[in-house]
């Protein structure tokens, strides 16, 4: 998501949040009552929030381990080529000398 889509949500978010609020605290109920129900949905709404963000941590570090182990894959493989070649390149090197004597 691109950072202004981000902002946009989250912006959508905290309005709905607000107005979630503002419909309960004025509904027709005790202050009690009214008072508990959202102090329960906004714990309940923060406990989804710390496990959205938790799961989008875990995610980029997922990724980012991942291509860790990817680019250590490629950089062990173009090394072991490399040296093969290193050693064909000697390997004629030493045939064209010993021609030559």
């Amino acid at each position: 998501m691109s950072k202004n889509s981000n902002n946009s949500f989250l912006a959508f978010l905290i309005g709905a949040g607000v107005g979630t609020a503002i419909g309960i605290l004025f509904a027709p109920d005790a202050g009690g009552n009214t008072r508990d129900r959202l102090t329960f949905k906004l714990s309940k709404y923060k406990k989804e929030l710390e496990d959205l963000v938790g799961e989008l941590v875990e995610g980029k570090e997922t990724h980012f381990n991942e291509a860790k182990t990817e680019g250590k894959r490629v950089i062990t493989e173009a090394k072991n080529k490399a040296e093969n070649l290193l050693n064909d390149v000697n390997k004629l090197i030493d045939q064209i000398n010993q021609g030559d004597n």
